[in-house]
């Protein structure tokens, strides 16, 4: 199974389809995603919150190319399906500037992201669970611009519920640092190729990743 993640920014063309066509995934945990984006051999299900002052972009939408079953947003910038027997969650997280455009939970950074992963612990904890999005959070090496504590919350839930991101250590847009777009899978799948697409500014700016992985019989 490929699974792919990707920040539309909000946007959509002909060529933002030619980039998710390219990355030839199975499931896509897409973030921003307007409500106009759509591919004719995916499935999709979309947050019902739209970002504030950006009414036809979602939070976040999960495409898959068997058939989806929605499931409540566990949070609002988080959507969630079903596909067969697995459990897919895409997110936004929290960035450290977010301010009033992140209207939930606390005033602080690392609270709003603790507020959150609290918020997604019985989907994550449900079963086979894939989760991916933009964290808004490298997970390893140069975190200048970001927060370590919010780091270790995020570091700490994937190990809470028995998950790894193989993107941790795909290099990111910035020089120097690594993504803050990830895909995370159970800790006992086999991942067996991790890629990242270069993206033209125009289009987004994010990169696109995906990770191949193994699913084990009986998931």
């Amino acid at each position: 199974m490929r699974i792919g993640t990707w920040n539309l920014d909000g946007r959509w063309s002909d060529r933002h389809a030619a980039v998710l066509t390219s990355l030839a995934c199975d499931v896509l945990l897409l973030t921003e995603c307007p409500e106009n984006a759509e591919l004719p051999s995916y499935a999709s299900h979309a947050t019902t919150a739209r970002i504030p002052g950006e009414k036809h972009r979602h939070w976040a939408a999960i495409w898959a190319t068997e058939p989806v079953t929605p499931l409540p947003d566990p949070h609002p910038a988080s959507a969630s399906v079903r596909i067969g027997d697995l459990t897919f969650c895409s997110s936004v997280l929290p960035w450290t500037l977010a301010s009033a455009q992140w209207p939930w939970g606390p005033a602080d950074h690392v609270g709003r992201v603790e507020e959150v992963l609290d918020a997604l612990a019985e989907t994550l904890g449900g079963g086979a669970t894939v989760w991916g999005g933009d964290w808004n959070q490298p997970l390893a090496g140069n975190i200048s611009g970001f927060s370590r504590a919010a780091q270790v919350s995020i570091a700490a839930a994937l190990e809470r519920h028995g998950m790894t991101a193989p993107t941790a250590e795909m290099s990111g847009r910035s020089t120097g640092q690594f993504s803050i777009d990830h895909v995370a899978v159970p800790r006992g799948w086999m991942v067996r190729e991790v890629g990242r697409i270069v993206v033209e500014p125009a289009l987004s700016d994010h990169d696109a990743f995906w990770v191949d992985v193994s699913v084990p019989s009986g998931c």
